[in-house]
């Protein structure tokens, strides 16, 4: 019996299927390398190039291997790209996953895990949140989350497909070989670091009148390392039969945007100067994880997620690797 993994790799997934397959599992790789690196598989590792939404590919996989449960990462992930391109995400994420789903449950597939986000919330009415909260998105990426979590309540109720839908908080730091490498590269971790580099010459912030402490949004950050772990325990949930459950993966502490910028001049001891922006559509002023369902439920707490160990990792990562993953294949 095998793993698929859709989106392995991109940057979560990438470190999840490295994980599973040093665990001795057998692991499937798919992904269509829009957005994805080749060179951050695993060795060894089957992979195939190709849209999840790809009926006839997906069932191949799936017979081929062996596949008893997949985990779900491939989807588009930019809240400001999904508000100016709204049909790019609802044909990616929701009608591609759509597809998928339906060929999983066709071809006798016992369960998904599904990457979700804490962007379903939308804008917090208490912090911590918890997964009770209500889900009321700000931008169609959120939007595009939430109705794959929907389908899936509505498929376990009909088809009893199982799920356990993971809502990330803000994914940050990296393994020895694993980081994170997007294209634009818009996640603020990462950008600091490019300053850091000197790569860039400032770090725009966008944003200084949130209602919070420093009047900048603040996020609830989790190492990659934790999340790989929790959708590890999620597959061993799956398989001990338990049912459809919705978790958020956070540490339960929110530090602001002028937090991180500060951790990582502490880290990196480089100056990073600022240039304030425009808030952005699409952003709610603070999302902060309630996370012990989690715990409770997977038996999951984040380990390595301090502010300081996920930037110190991701710097260590960038340092080795300042232009990201090289391009190991001409089909990227």
């Amino acid at each position: 019996m095998s793993i698929l993994i859709t989106g392995a790799a991109g940057y979560v997934g990438s470190v999840t299927a490295r994980m599973i397959a040093q665990a001795g599992e057998s692991v499937i790789a798919l992904d269509n390398l829009q957005r994805g690196h080749l060179a951050a598989l695993p060795p060894g590792v089957p992979f195939y190039r190709g849209d999840v939404g790809d009926v006839a590919l997906v069932s191949t996989i799936l017979h081929k291997h062996s596949v008893q449960f997949v985990l779900h990462f491939a989807a588009f992930a930019y809240v400001g790209e999904s508000v100016l391109h709204p049909a790019l995400y609802y044909e990616n994420n929701v009608a591609q996953g759509l597809r998928l789903l339906t060929t999983l449950i066709t071809n006798g597939v016992r369960g998904v895990v599904f990457s979700s986000s804490c962007a379903t919330y939308g804008t917090a009415q208490t912090i911590p949140i918890s997964e009770s909260h209500r889900q009321r998105p700000l931008s169609p990426y959120g939007w595009s989350k939430l109705m794959l979590e929907r389908a899936l309540e509505d498929f376990d109720a009909r088809y009893s497909f199982r799920s356990v839908i993971l809502r990330y908080f803000n994914a940050g730091g990296a393994t020895a070989t694993n980081g994170e490498h997007h294209e634009p590269e818009t996640h603020l971790i990462p950008s600091v670091l490019s300053v850091a580099l000197g790569s860039a010459d400032c770090i725009s912030v966008y944003g200084r009148e949130f209602p919070t402490q420093d009047g900048t949004a603040i996020r609830d950050y989790v190492h990659v390392q934790d999340l790989a772990v929790a959708h590890i325990k999620a597959i061993d949930y799956l398989r001990a039969g338990g049912p459809t459950v919705r978790l958020n993966l956070g540490t339960g502490h929110g530090h602001s945007v002028l937090e991180v910028v500060r951790t990582v001049q502490r880290v990196t001891g480089k100056d990073i100067p600022i240039q304030w922006a425009l808030t952005r559509s699409g952003d709610p002023p603070a999302l902060v994880a309630h996370a012990s369902k989690a715990n409770e439920v997977l038996g999951w707490q984040p380990t390595c997620s301090d502010i300081e160990t996920i930037v110190t990792s991701a710097w260590r990562w960038h340092s080795e690797h300042p232009k990201g993953y090289p391009s190991l294949s001409p089909l990227q």
